[in-house]
């Protein structure tokens, strides 16, 4: 695995791999690595010739301050993981290469309602943080292929748009959520969570398995209440649209709930 701190060997490095007819795909993270993100890995392998992994743990998407400087760094144990799992190339930048003049007014993007609703009405300026970032990295990178969790479901919907305004030949692949034994979603976010609120935190896959069984939302938000959670949304939408819809074939549930100090989100196809 080869690792690259500098953008202009980046580009070099891909350019190469572009001359050799290679296809790329490309494994964007923020690093405090997981089995989730090892399985997007091994997507990417097993699609593509060169498969590009980045971490940076982006300023411009914590529209709170405080989940920036909390969020886990774990470098050398992200390396290890990658090198094992087989990565190309590693993507290593530092805050100012990836914004050399601030990181304020920035440029925004028409995402319309998707940064209104749901994560985007709880996390004002997120959605833009990501567009953001993924514009630099995605211009940087040049993918035929990028592949990125479902657990993050609005995300990828607010990436898919980008490359539509940017008019890029990239194609999103959503791949499958991840989770542990007792159904916790895989999280970076779950290694802040203290014995207690890890063990109350699976009330939220819990919920989700009660709505697919056709529980009411009152229900469901009476479970995450039990388990302590303090809850920004319980939602059922069109899975294309993300318009709020009783639950049918084609409806997903989401969910994004505080259980202690740390946010966590998930979701489940009904």
């Amino acid at each position: 695995m080869i690792l690259f701190k500098k953008t202009g060997d980046l580009r070099r490095w891909i350019e190469q791999q572009r001359i050799s007819g290679n296809a790329i795909g490309f494994v964007p993270t923020m690093g405090a690595l997981h089995a989730g993100h090892i399985s997007l890995i091994t997507i990417s392998k097993n699609s593509t010739s060169t498969t590009v992994c980045s971490i940076f743990v982006n300023p411009t998407q914590f529209n709170d301050p405080k989940d920036y400087q909390k969020y886990p760094v774990t470098i050398e144990k992200d390396i290890a993981l990658l090198e094992a799992a087989g990565v190309d190339a590693l993507f290593l930048p530092e805050v100012r290469k990836m914004y050399p003049d601030g990181t304020t007014n920035l440029e925004t993007y028409g995402l319309g309602r998707l940064e209104t609703i749901l994560e985007g009405k709880y996390r004002p300026g997120h959605f833009q943080g990501v567009c953001q970032v993924m514009r630099r990295l995605l211009e940087l990178v040049r993918p035929d292929h990028l592949f990125m969790g479902s657990k993050d479901y609005q995300q990828c919907m607010v990436v898919q748009r980008l490359i539509q305004l940017m008019d890029w030949s990239i194609h999103l692949h959503r791949c499958p959520i991840l989770r542990e034994s007792d159904g916790l979603a895989m999280s970076s976010r779950n290694t802040r969570l203290n014995p207690q609120e890890r063990q109350r935190a699976t009330a939220i896959y819990q919920v989700l398995l009660s709505l697919k069984s056709g529980s009411s939302l009152t229900t469901a938000q009476k479970i995450l209440d039990d388990a302590r959670f303090r809850t920004d949304y319980i939602s059922i939408c069109d899975a294309e649209t993300l318009e709020p819809t009783n639950p049918s074939p084609g409806s997903i549930a989401l969910i994004a709930a505080f259980q202690g100090e740390v946010r966590l989100i998930d979701n489940l196809l009904l």
